[in-house]
């Protein structure tokens, strides 16, 4: 018999104290009803929910999950602390929480049927094609969605070209419902660069039928559509550790802490952290998950910017790719301009972080990119509304992780389903997210194994699509001139079917080259007009940390920074990071040493992803922290 846990009177409250916890320290983007805050505020009125990182996260390797269909070697595993399921476990923070105080902590326990981490596009899709289940079949399932940024849709940030067609399987009468989308794609151009010239190419993207969109604004609207489901979601809460039980299997997750000093002790305001448990969480963190991460991935880092345009130079649906300049001719990356709606241009660069120079700056090649001779027109006379930077993944098909492990499952970009030709992940996230929700649902309603949605991964046509892409991406390991024989190969002539998978090269970290075998890249000053300083970017970003609390931004070894990664690379951090969250400033002595300026943060995972010597742990910070992402 189902056990429905959202039928206990625990499971009830828990939605009252978290909605009342967020009124009083954001505006929520769902705000609780009256009879809600009244029925609550006698009970919990001295209680505030924000949080602060205070237990170690896991410990994450490159290893740390299965590869697609070949499973690890146990006694490997076993011998490197494996605990079997997918995860890396962080021993002893199960069954109680530990702060930086050092002082033992009790947690209050909320549970769910299901508890999912993370409102992107994958985990909101998986809320809602639960409870549409629900409904279908007359069953009751809980669901919580947790999110760390202060609204839905806050850390959000795509390019993006956005290809409905999971979301036309996940809610087919969007357009009937007023979805924020609104701009069809009328022309899709792509060109090759050279410092001056631009060169008309054939576009391979194939764009018909799908939309320049806000993906922040369209995970708001999905938000809203959860909501009228039954689901709850609480932005502004950062789930920093796994529950486990006994026997290993994840059991939920639990918040950071609140009101805890930068030194570790207790504020005035202080509060524990809540435990979230269900019995099955889905993890839906996005690329690079704090919590969970792939196995041996190849990322990139993109830089966006949206502008206001003036009225005569806005074309609706527009949508430009470019390859080549600025990027040098061993760095794979491309350049990109989408008109959106109102007058707004969406522009950016991604660039692959297996590149080699030390000295290139993904920021410093975006202002440049803005200053090439036939983009600089299409900008000239506007205004930026908004800055952003996130990584994403690049692996695609040979780095797809077995999603499934027990108590649970990966979806979205934590797992890895972007389709690096088509540039676009959003609709393969949704629908790994609605996979997961209905084996989810058949496990919970009929008892059936939650292995079933590997099952129905490898049968969907998110395995089609990336399978048919796999060999695109790992082409570009052998230069830029041999990757677009490649791709053309597979495009125009293979069409997905070539009988061999290329391997991709070593991790994006191991990549970076000695500085004494490249020359330093001078980078022009920024004009103010198409090209500015960093702190100006952050600014429009809306990024923000409370600056009274632990760093989330932590070094495995202080001495490294001094010791490797000036002297050998040229602190590359300091050029890697889109936000100037790492600055080498002298002492007293005059000698460098490496600053950490973590409320500049973006949430872009960059540096966990491209340190040499993997010396950057990144742990979510206060919960609300971060980007403000509006339109991006």
């Amino acid at each position: 018999m189902l056990r429905l846990i959202s039928s206990s009177s625990k499971s009830k409250s828990s939605k009252s104290l978290l909605s009342y916890s967020l009124a009083i320290q954001f505006p929520p983007l769902y705000w609780p009803s009256d009879s809600t805050q009244s029925s609550v505020k006698s009970l919990c009125s001295s209680r505030r929910f924000r949080n602060s990182t205070i237990t170690e996260p896991l410990n994450r390797n490159r290893n740390g999950f299965f590869s697609s269909g070949y499973p690890r070697n146990p006694a490997k595993i076993a011998d490197c602390g494996w605990n079997g399921c997918g995860f890396w476990r962080a021993q002893g923070l199960v069954g109680g929480a530990r702060s930086f105080s050092g002082e033992p902590v009790s947690r209050e326990s909320l549970n769910y049927d299901v508890v999912i981490v993370g409102a992107g596009p994958a985990g909101l899709s998986a809320a809602i094609r639960l409870k549409q289940l629900c409904r279908e079949k007359d069953v009751d399932l809980s669901v919580c969605v947790v999110e760390k940024g202060a609204e839905v849709g806050a850390h959000i940030l795509s390019g993006n070209v956005f290809e409905p067609r999971a979301l036309n399987e996940l809610l087919p009468n969007w357009k009937q419902e007023e979805a924020p989308i609104h701009v069809p794609v009328s022309s899709d151009k792509f060109w090759l660069l050279s410092e001056t010239r631009a060169f008309p190419c054939p576009s391979p993207f194939n764009n018909s039928g799908n939309y320049v969109i806000s993906l922040s604004q369209l995970v708001r609207w999905l938000g809203l559509k959860a909501e009228e489901l039954g689901v709850e979601i609480y932005p502004g809460f950062a789930a920093s550790e796994i529950l486990y039980d006994t026997t290993d299997k994840v059991i939920g997750i639990a918040t950071n802490d609140m009101g805890v000093a930068k030194d570790g002790s207790k504020k005035d305001n202080f509060q524990p952290g809540v435990e979230l448990k269900g019995r099955v969480t889905l993890f839906a963190e996005g690329c690079r998950g704090s919590l969970s991460e792939g196995q041996h991935q190849t990322y990139a880092l993109g830089i966006k910017e949206v502008w206001e345009v003036s009225a005569d130079k806005h074309q609706a649906g527009s949508v430009l790719h470019t390859l080549g300049w600025p990027l040098d001719s061993r760095t794979y990356g491309g350049s990109f301009l989408y008109h959106m709606k109102d007058r707004q241009v969406a522009v950016g660069i991604v660039v692959a972080l297996n590149y080699q120079n030390p000295f290139l700056n993904p920021y410093e090649e975006f202002q440049r990119f803005k200053q090439h001779p036939a983009i600089r027109p299409l900008l000239e006379g506007g205004t930026v509304l908004e800055y952003g930077a996130r990584t994403l993944n690049e692996g695609g098909y040979q780095s797809i992780p077995y999603p499934v492990f027990p108590g649970g499952a990966i979806i979205g970009c934590s797992a890895g389903f972007l389709n690096v030709p088509k540039i676009k992940g959003s609709h393969t996230a949704m629908k790994s997210g609605m996979l997961a929700a209905e084996s989810v649902f058949h496990t919970l309603h009929e008892g059936s194994p939650l292995e079933a949605f590997w099952d129905s991964l490898k049968s969907s046509w998110i395995w089609k699509e990336l399978h048919s892409a796999r060999n695109y991406r790992p082409g570009f390991e052998y230069g830029f001139f041999p990757g677009l024989a490649l791709s053309a190969l597979e495009h125009y002539i293979m069409k997905g079917r070539s009988p061999w998978t290329l391997k991709h090269g070593k991790p994006d970290h191991e990549a970076t080259g000695e500085a004494q075998s490249f020359r330093p890249i001078n980078y022009p000053k920024p004009d103010g007009v198409l090209s500015f300083d960093v702190p100006t970017s952050l600014y429009r970003s809306n990024t923000n940390h409370d600056h009274d609390q632990p760093a989330h931004l932590r070094l495995r070894d202080p001495k490294i920074p001094e010791l490797v990664n000036l002297p050998v690379y040229a602190g590359p951090e300091s050029r890697y990071c889109p936000a100037r969250v790492y600055e080498y400033v002298a002492d007293e002595s005059g000698h460098l040493k490496l600053q950490i300026n973590a409320q500049n943060c973006l949430h872009c995972k960059a540096c966990d992803i491209k340190d040499p010597k993997q010396n950057i742990k990144w742990t979510v910070p206060e919960g609300g922290g971060g980007p403000a992402y509006t339109i991006m």
